[in-house]
């Protein structure tokens, strides 16, 4: 039997390339296409929701799902530590409902941003710069505040980054003590730099993304994983066995 699946922005990049790989998939049918117009009730009866919309109508969503008691993956960006500490508490304790959050479904994102947590320990001078197409609306990224996160608490004990004139608006804008620049092009579909600086030399960690085909492998390992999955589980990364780089 398939599990259903409700996907909500079905008529976005992503939503499109989700709800064909449902279509290729044995495991899982679509029995919901959500837009922006659609009624949120339209998500009952399915057993996941996947959340590919709006930052800003994204919150709404994800609660709605879990009061449904729906498992949701969520691929919206916007997703800051303090919005996921306040959703946690709608979801532990719950047996019918988990939710995983990923800003970026590409592997090789996921594991750029492992690799720079652990160069995060041995250098002072850390800035990133993402880029993304000019039609995405938020920056930073989801991706880009995942990973600023993440260095952040490799470094707890350290105490925050070196980020000199700070206070100058082409410093970019801080997250979590780290500058992150974000370009929005055309031409480009998005790309992250962490750029780490010491003395005497520099360390950049680099992942671009060429076509939306790297999302599929991470979107079906997080979709085969949301149907056992407890609480909030964020990041890609989560999911993947890094071994001995986490």
């Amino acid at each position: 039997m398939s599990t259903r699946v409700a996907v909500i922005g079905a008529t976005g990049r992503m939503g499109r390339l989700i709800t064909r790989l449902i279509g290729e998939s044995d495991d899982f049918e679509v029995v919901a296409s959500l837009d922006s117009r659609s009624d949120l009730s339209q998500m009952r009866g399915a057993d996941l929701a996947v959340d590919v919309s709006h930052p800003a109508a994204s919150g709404d969503i994800v609660e709605f799902a879990i009061q449904a008691g729906l498992r949701v993956l969520v691929g919206t960006s916007g997703w800051s530590q303090e919005r996921i500490a306040r959703l946690r508490p709608l979801v532990e304790g719950r047996e019918d409902s988990a939710v995983i959050i990923v800003p970026n479904f590409s592997v090789g994102s996921a594991l750029g941003t492992a690799l720079s947590e652990i160069a995060a320990r041995y250098f002072d001078s850390i800035e990133i710069i993402e880029a993304h197409h000019a039609h995405k609306v938020d920056s930073p990224s989801g991706t880009a505040v995942r990973t600023a996160e993440r260095i952040s608490a490799a470094r707890a004990e350290l105490g925050p980054v070196d980020a000199p004139h700070n206070d100058q608006r082409a410093r970019g804008q801080l997250v979590a003590s780290i500058p992150v620049h974000s370009l929005r092009l055309g031409g480009v579909l998005a790309s992250q730099q962490v750029t780490f600086g010491g003395t005497g030399e520099t360390l950049s960690i680099r992942h671009d993304t060429l076509s939306d085909d790297s999302y599929e492998r991470g979107i079906l390992l997080a979709l085969r994983a949301l149907p056992t999955a407890t609480g909030v589980t964020v990041g890609l990364d989560a999911l993947l066995d890094l071994g001995g780089a986490r």
